[in-house]
């Protein structure tokens, strides 16, 4: 799992989901919601490579992501990328191992 932390890097990001899907969480260090969020995102078990944005320490990443995928700003949130774009999320308390899983069965092509 790695941190975004620059728009360039971000950038990189949504250009290699061309390739492969990726799996980016943003979250937040002050959400209780966001706690359990990270543990679920690092617990699973997959070969798509995971990246992490923490919304406070990188606001313009953040903002990048809301208007590069057109999805509505919440946080945590998980979101599946791929060609580009945002094939599907999960938010607060849905990111839970089960709907993850079956949400990349189900959307990763």
């Amino acid at each position: 799992m790695q941190r975004i932390k620059t728009l360039d890097s971000w950038r990189e990001v949504l250009e290699q989901s061309h390739e492969i899907p990726c799996l980016v969480l943003k979250f937040s260090l002050t959400c209780i919601s966001s706690v359990s969020a990270l543990k679920e995102f690092k617990a699973l078990a997959t070969e798509l490579p995971k990246y992490v944005v923490i919304v406070q320490k990188e606001r313009d990443v953040s903002n990048a992501i809301e208007l590069n995928l057109q999805v509505k700003h919440e946080s945590p949130q998980f979101i599946i990328l791929q060609g580009g774009k945002g094939i599907w999320q999960a938010t607060h308390y849905k990111i839970k191992q089960p709907l993850l899983v079956e949400g990349l069965r189900l959307y990763v092509k």
